[in-house]
């Protein structure tokens, strides 16, 4: 019974934490999560510069910030990641609790930054978007609450879940921040079709977004704007799509050269929504794709360690939180290239921004945690037994 449960993987027994840590860790994510935070400093150099000269600041006053930050999430991560599922569990609990309960006060007491959506707190010296932060807190969340109602006499924990996701995506909407709410709508999705969701609830889930979508378009002028120069036929080339349009045009295969690029200079928020239209204007279509190579491997690598998890909780939490880091990613590409509408979200690791760096960070360390090598082994060792 005791190796049906657990497994007939050894335990080293005492073996220091560190070591074990090493021995369990996917180290081909980490490896790219390491290159994506390199890469991110890299582009920091060249897309930062303009802006903190136009502010009268040190010239690499916002790359010399984006390492401070970079090095407290990896810090971060590196700590979330040798926790166990149980205190990850906890963890995110305690992370939804307070990113929730700042998201609800934003309205009250946060700040747009003239950009239209009230996303931020600002204390002056620094600026904390509390949405960043929800996202873990949440995918872990609803994760244990569907994992739950699997059980013999578990809790209603899917529908409880649901009405946690549609309260947190009508605070989204209200600040509003469309693309993150969809982004929390989706990667709830895919956590509740990996729980088994009939094909039914989630094609009526889908048409409620769409149906919201219409609804938003007609009462946000902030929505329209941004729809209606997605579907624009033309390209006006002063705006922030029209420039980056064209740095990655002029990057071409190797790009431009390291320092030649000029869409740093044009666009106010380079070194973060558009960071990777600074990679492929100076660096062209090979840093594009090996950065798309990156973020593949943390996600393919995920999901091929979660397939084999037995554990409900670890599978569901593993693939929410995989799903938010790389869609996310696609997103912020997807609006650089016009693929999708502008969306105001960050490139994970890569885009300037304490808040987005560090909950990336918390993040991936969460799901390098859940998918750590465990002694109770893998879910095809039941059906070996069985033969």
């Amino acid at each position: 019974m005791t190796e049906m449960v657990h497994g007939s993987l050894p335990l080293r027994v005492g073996e220091p934490i560190l070591p074990r840590w090493w021995r369990t860790i996917d180290k081909w994510s980490l490896t790219a999560i390491l290159l994506l935070f390199g890469i991110g400093l890299l582009l920091g150099l060249a897309a930062s510069v303009p802006l903190a000269q136009s502010n009268n600041l040190p010239r690499f006053y916002y790359v010399e910030r984006q390492a401070a930050f970079g090095g407290l999430a990896l810090a971060v991560m590196l700590g979330c990641s040798m926790l166990t599922p149980r205190q990850i569990r906890r963890l995110g609990v305690l992370a939804f609790a307070l990113g929730f309960a700042a998201l609800a006060a934003l309205p009250f007491f946060g700040t747009d930054f003239g950009k239209g959506a009230v996303r931020w707190f600002s204390f002056g010296f620094a600026s904390v978007q509390p949405s960043e932060f929800l996202k873990p807190g949440f995918i872990i969340l609803s994760a244990w609450l569907i994992a739950a109602a699997q059980e013999i006499n578990g809790p209603p924990g899917r529908r409880i879940s649901l009405a946690v996701t549609g309260a947190v995506v009508g605070l989204l909407v209200l600040q509003p921040d469309f693309g993150q709410a969809a982004l929390v709508l989706f990667s709830w999705m895919v956590m509740y079709f990996i729980a088994g969701a009939p094909m039914l609830l989630i094609g009526l889930l889908v048409g409620v977004a769409f149906f919201g979508g219409f609804i938003a378009y007609g009462a946000s002028e902030h929505f329209a704007r941004r729809i209606n120069g997605f579907l624009s036929p033309d390209i006006d080339p002063r705006t922030q799509i029209g420039y980056a349009t064209n740095a990655i045009q002029q990057g071409g295969f190797f790009g431009t050269g390291v320092g030649e690029g000029q869409v740093k200079w044009q666009l106010p928020d380079a070194h973060t929504d558009f960071i990777i239209a600074v990679a492929a204007e100076e660096y062209g279509l090979i840093l594009v794709l090996a950065v798309i190579l990156l973020y593949g491997v943390v996600v393919v690598r995920s999901f091929l360690r979660l397939i084999r998890e037995r554990d409900p909780f670890t599978r569901l939490a593993g693939a929410g939180l995989a799903c938010v880091f790389g869609v996310q990613a696609m997103i912020n590409m997807g609006v650089a290239v016009r693929l999708l509408p502008a969306k105001g979200m960050t490139l994970p690791f890569v885009s300037y921004g304490g808040s987005s760096v560090i909950a990336a960070g918390i993040t991936v360390g969460a799901l390098l945690a859940l998918t750590r090598t465990r002694p109770q082994g893998e879910i095809g060792d039941i059906f070996r037994r069985g033969r």
